[in-house]
């Protein structure tokens, strides 16, 4: 896996190195401090990843993010934000992750492989930010066979899995999968899963270092 750093504090990106580095399959690629040499590094060396900060000097990550949304380079966004206003954005522009300077090591490099399977990974302290609605709990807006649907996302099984346990067809939770999404305002599956596990339908469980994880389908 290829990744480069987009960060304007040198100390976090020899940081992140040493981190990373660790990795076998990790490689790498650069690092950057501005938008425009973020660019170029990502343009020579065709990364998986890239590692971006909120704050790069006087400019913005989201302008690395937003301009690779189309690309396949996939981006994540490592900062010390939890303001909503950050986090919104960070999911209209495309970003695939969201993780937190605090977080652990083990944490980061979950989420790195997370994003590099296709998935997404937000932080969980963001859930509550994530899933803020005018109406405290939408769950109101499903059918109980939509609600046992939404359970089994938050328990990451595929749609065939799901048809199995509820023994339904394929098609029927595909149905039920597309009207969840639609009446939750939710984006995707790993969306959907994380709703899940915010209104306690399911609970994530703990690894050895006291990190959340679940492997969404």
């Amino acid at each position: 896996m290829k990744i480069v750093i987009v960060d304007d504090h040198p100390l976090v990106r020899r940081g992140l190195s040493a981190v990373l580095t660790l990795e076998h399959d990790i490689e790498i690629m650069g690092e950057s401090e501005m938008v425009e040499e973020a660019m170029e590094l990502i343009e020579e060396t065709k990364p998986d990843l890239a590692i971006v900060d909120i704050k790069l000097g006087n400019r913005s990550g989201f302008e690395v993010v937003e301009q690779l949304k189309d690309s396949s380079c996939r981006c994540m966004i490592l900062t010390s934000s939890m303001m909503e206003v950050d986090v919104r954005r960070a999911e209209a522009a495309g970003a695939e992750g969201y993780v937190l300077k605090e977080a652990l090591p083990e944490e980061l490099l979950l989420a790195i492989k997370l994003i590099f399977k296709g998935k997404k990974y937000y932080d969980p302290g963001l859930m509550e930010i994530l899933f803020k609605k005018d109406d405290d709990n939408d769950l109101h807006k499903l059918t109980p066979k939509e609600r046992e649907v939404l359970i089994g996302l938050g328990e990451g099984l595929s749609n065939n899995g799901i048809a199995d346990k509820l023994i339904v067809t394929e098609f029927t939770v595909k149905k039920h999968v597309s009207q969840i999404l639609s009446k939750l305002n939710l984006n995707d599956r790993t969306q959907a899963a994380l709703y899940a596990h915010s209104r306690g339908l399911v609970n994530f469980s703990m690894d050895t270092t006291g990190s959340m994880h679940q492997n969404f389908q």
